[in-house]
């Protein structure tokens, strides 16, 4: 199963869009038998860097690493679609099927760590496709970052949905017990059934509710993030969720209601025409309210956090849900003194 409906390119950037109406569909299927599933691939990416910069007033963080491009688990709602359209590439099935990898970027991030200018600051994987989803368990490429950053004591965060982050507890726990790490799972539904439709190749709500357990008991502050919250699908399940999360050890909780830029607004429409019909007009009255009358908001300040009455009434049920469960909702400040260059050919002798 995949996320996206269609696989429509982009018209931001002039190019032709790919169309396969249902006539053709039924042509081919007589002439060649059903469609078969969409495979995944994988195409290497030579990077130049591997560390990204931003300067966003809204963002608690101004560098991330992202060691994929495009994200299998499908996710319909995934603010990072529009940057298949870059490689002439759909933000829809493309995004979920066409992937890339940066095998370089152990070595990317250690020549950047070496610099004599660089200042250490928290590094965020995960901020736009997802550094543990099913391609990570053949590149790894993940986990070879990880091991670069434990060496030199360099503070990340991780936001993902996969509970495959615990094949790296060996390395976090011990960085966690220096202050140089902190965990986001991300759980949108704790029903499977919607978590199937909204997020196809994530792992189960319970095993990521799992892997907070299990992340939380190793000593490592994880927090949940319900993220997105999507009005009228999965807002009535911001309390249960908060609860169950507290119950598996999770240090805090945070929220951002659900953003539909650039082509992610015509993808989510067409999955909710598919998926949710009898409330699909509901549904974009509501995020219209949340985003100032459009279907996305863009602006710094408000993009995160929502506006209006429905903005209002999320942000106090959220913080009220935290309040009751104790989960906190401030940012947790990691350790930048630590800090040690990585060592050169010789060594750590000179």
């Amino acid at each position: 199963m995949r996320g996206a409906p269609d696989n429509r390119l982009s018209r931001r950037f002039d190019l032709p869009e790919l169309e396969e109406d249902g006539d053709w569909r039924d042509a081919r299927e007589m002439i060649d038998g059903p469609v078969r599933p969409v495979r995944t691939t994988v195409t290497i990416e030579r990077a130049r860097t591997i560390i990204s910069r931003n300067t966003s007033p809204d963002i608690p963080f101004d560098r991330s690493i992202n060691p994929y491009r495009g994200c299998e688990h499908g996710c319909i709602y995934c603010f990072a679609r529009p940057t298949h359209a870059y490689h002439d590439l759909s933000p829809g099935l493309d995004f979920e099927t066409r992937l890339f990898a940066k095998p370089d970027a152990a070595a990317l991030l250690r020549a950047e760590l070496s610099r004599t200018n660089y200042q250490p600051a928290t590094i965020a994987f995960g901020t736009n496709t997802d550094p543990y989803q099913p391609i990570e368990r053949e590149w790894g490429i993940t986990r070879q970052c990880l091991e670069v950053l434990a060496a030199c004591n360099h503070p990340l965060t991780i936001t993902t949905k996969s509970d495959r982050v615990l094949r790296d507890i060996g390395i976090l726990a011990p960085m966690a017990a220096r202050g140089l790490v902190a965990v986001a799972i991300s759980v949108t539904s704790l029903d499977p059934r919607i978590a199937r439709t909204i997020e196809p190749r994530a792992p189960h709500p319970e095993r990521r509710l799992a892997a907070v357990k299990q992340l939380a008991a190793a000593g490592i502050p994880t927090w949940v993030s319900v993220a997105p919250i999507i009005p009228a699908i999965t807002d009535h399940e911001v309390e249960h969720l908060l609860a169950r999360a507290a119950d598996a050890g999770a240090a805090g909780a945070t929220f951002i209601p659900v953003r539909l830029p650039w082509e992610v607004a015509p993808l989510f429409r067409a999955w909710l025409d598919m998926h949710f019909p009898d409330r699909a007009g509901k549904v974009m009255t509501i995020i219209q309210s949340l985003r100032g009358g459009r279907d996305n908001d863009p602006n710094f300040g408000t993009r995160m956090r929502g506006q209006g009455v429905w903005g209002d009434l999320l942000r106090t049920r959220f913080e009220r849900a935290c309040a009751i469960h104790g989960l906190s909702r401030a940012r947790l400040c990691l350790r930048t003194d630590l800090f040690r260059p990585p060592a050169g050919r010789q060594g750590e002798l000179f």
